[in-house]
C-alpha cells in the first residue's frame, strides 16, 4: 500500500504515478510511496492534496 493522506475534511487520498506525473486518487490500489524531495500540501479551497518540491 502506498502513501495515504487524509485531508482537513476527513477524506482519504492515495498517491499514484504515471511516469513523472504524480496524482492523488481515492482508490487505494497501485499506490506509491511519497517520492524523496517532495512534500504534500492541500488546496485550501477544494481540500485536494498536491505534491510540492521541498526547498
Amino acid at each position: 500500500m502506498g502513501y495515504e493522506h487524509t485531508n482537513s475534511r476527513g477524506k482519504k487520498y492515495y498517491l499514484h504515478s504515471r511516469g513523472r506525473l504524480f496524482f492523488f486518487s481515492s482508490k487505494s490500489e497501485d499506490g506509491i510511496e511519497l517520492p524523496a524531495g517532495y512534500k504534500v500540501i492541500e488546496n485550501q479551497t477544494t481540500g485536494l492534496p498536491m505534491l510540492k518540491r521541498e526547498e
